[in-house]
């Protein structure tokens, strides 16, 4: 019998897909994965790859923590445990697409010079009556 993973719209933790994708690995290595799904397992122009390259990990890596058990909570854990969220986070304005909204919000606040505010959260710690700290770009 072939089954169809849950709905794209369902969540872990506020992460809207992640639940399919891990029910499909699932599936797929009971043989109940319905095989329209088969080959985009994993594929790079698929919301699999997708929500991997997101969360930057590797899908086979993805895969095997799955198959090892846990609960989608414990699976996307072991994804922030790698330092995917944070990594991604700590950097967010620092020489990317949000970059130019940086240095705009900055010159709406009169802050334009401040060379030690570099990423979105050294800016919103500011804004919040924070003191930033010195953002850490590997």
């Amino acid at each position: 019998m072939t089954t169809y993973p849950r709905s794209p719209k369902e969540t872990t933790k506020g992460m809207m897909y992640f639940p399919r994708m891990l029910d499909k690995i699932r599936l797929h290595a009971r043989g109940e994965l319905h095989e329209d799904y088969h080959d985009n397992l994993g594929a790079p122009r698929t919301l699999d790859g997708a929500c991997c390259n997101f969360l930057r990990v590797n899908y086979a890596d993805l895969r095997g923590r799955v198959l090892q058990g846990g609960t989608d909570e414990q699976v996307l854990e072991w994804c922030f445990e790698n330092v995917v969220w944070n990594a991604f986070a700590s950097k967010l304005g620092w020489r990317d697409s949000v970059a130019a909204t940086l240095e705009r919000r900055k010159k709406e606040r009169g802050i334009a010079d401040r060379t030690d505010i570099l990423t979105i959260p050294d800016f919103i710690d500011f804004d919040e009556r924070r003191s930033p700290e010195p953002a850490t770009i590997a």
